[in-house]
């Protein structure tokens, strides 16, 4: 059979696996944000802490996905918990790099007017430097949103969810008459994905952020 007629045939299965590919992405993101947010503030007002959140989250993203779900199959087992685990960790880097710099690009000016009217530095931080810090936030949560979406393909070496599944088929049953749709039909749900993702991230920046600071 052709792709299309591929595509009309599995569409249930293949739409359940691109469901499964978005929400393990999305919930991965949403904890990776958290903690490299949170990094990022508890390191940007020193060089040395900050070079050594860089540095660290660096090192892990220079750690292969196959490897690095490989090792932690012993640990946490096969299927979500190496899934949820390496995701996450991979999404860091652009998230606190983004952090520490937005925060660090603050005008201190800005800082010391809040401190004037009376804020505290926990008021400070949510109400005027994280405001201001939030495009290249944001910028970096989608540049690990469009690497988190490849990255989760690997996953299916793990038993994990998502569309890796329909490509390891593939790739495993070469020669056959599917094989080729498979790989592909795996491939371009990951693209689409990665596209609407994107989408849905202008979408909030455009919500979130002010005119004046996006200009």
């Amino acid at each position: 059979m052709n792709f299309w007629e591929y595509l009309g045939n599995r569409h249930q299965q293949l739409l359940t696996d691109a469901y499964q590919h978005a929400s393990a992405v999305f919930q991965c993101m949403v904890v990776a944000t958290l903690l490299g947010v949170l990094i990022g503030i508890l390191t940007y007002r020193s060089e040395w802490a900050g070079s050594l959140a860089t540095t660290t989250t660096s090192t892990i993203l220079t750690v292969p996905a196959l490897a690095m779900i490989g090792l932690l199959i012993p640990v946490v087992g096969l299927g979500v918990p190496p899934t949820v685990i390496a995701l996450t960790l991979y999404g860091l880097l652009p998230i606190v790099r983004n952090s520490i710099v937005g925060l660090r690009g603050v005008d201190p000016s800005l800082v010391d007017a809040a401190t004037g009217i009376g804020m505290s530095r926990a008021m400070r931080m949510v109400r005027v430097e994280l405001p201001l810090a939030w495009p290249p936030i944001l910028t970096g949560i989608r540049v690990s949103t469009q690497m988190l979406m490849g990255i989760a393909a690997i996953a299916a070496y793990a038993s994990g969810p998502g569309l890796g599944n329909v490509i390891f088929r593939g790739l495993g049953s070469l020669g056959s008459k599917n094989a080729l749709n498979q790989v592909l039909a795996g491939t371009l749900g990951i693209v689409v994905l990665a596209l609407l993702f994107d989408a849905a991230y202008v979408l909030i920046g455009r919500l979130t952020i002010p005119r004046g600071i996006r200009v």
